[in-house]
């Protein structure tokens, strides 16, 4: 019956990624993963039990709310980042310059090297009470 209950409760919280609407379809998928590797680092404890098949068959945990994907132009993203750290959000940032680094270092440095209202964004992630990801997130569409 607790289970039942539980999952017809609505979730307190949201897990958002929003990426700039022009990137390319390896780009979208490259910054998507990254940006939620992000939030189970942040909140662990959104990540549920390991799964495992009627075989027996064991496979990874995974994170236990949907992951909302959302586009808009590098102005939303501005947008959304400003919004999301003056209400003092959590956030993941991916950069245009992530995608010509090769390793964890290079990322951090190439971020490190940027004022934050002059990161050149192409996602962002945020993790935070539904209503507070729905007004940061506020303009930007659905991923199709």
């Amino acid at each position: 019956m607790a289970d039942e209950t539980k999952r017809d409760t609505k979730p307190d919280t949201k897990i958002a990624i929003l990426l700039r609407d022009d990137l390319e379809t390896w780009q979208r998928l490259n910054a998507t993963a990254f940006l939620v590797s992000g939030i189970t680092h942040a909140w662990p404890q959104l990540v549920g039990e390991p799964y495992g098949d009627a075989d027996g068959t064991a496979y990874l945990a995974m994170l236990g709310l949907p992951v909302m994907v959302f586009q808009g132009d590098a102005a939303m993203l501005r947008t959304a980042h400003e919004r999301a750290v003056r209400r003092g959000e959590t956030v993941g940032v991916f950069t245009t310059d992530l995608f010509r680094t090769g390793n964890d270092e290079d990322n951090r440095a190439a971020v490190a090297a940027v004022r934050g209202d002059e990161l050149d964004l192409v996602g962002l992630a945020v993790h935070a009470p539904r209503n507070a990801v729905d007004k940061i997130l506020k303009g930007a569409t659905l991923h199709p």
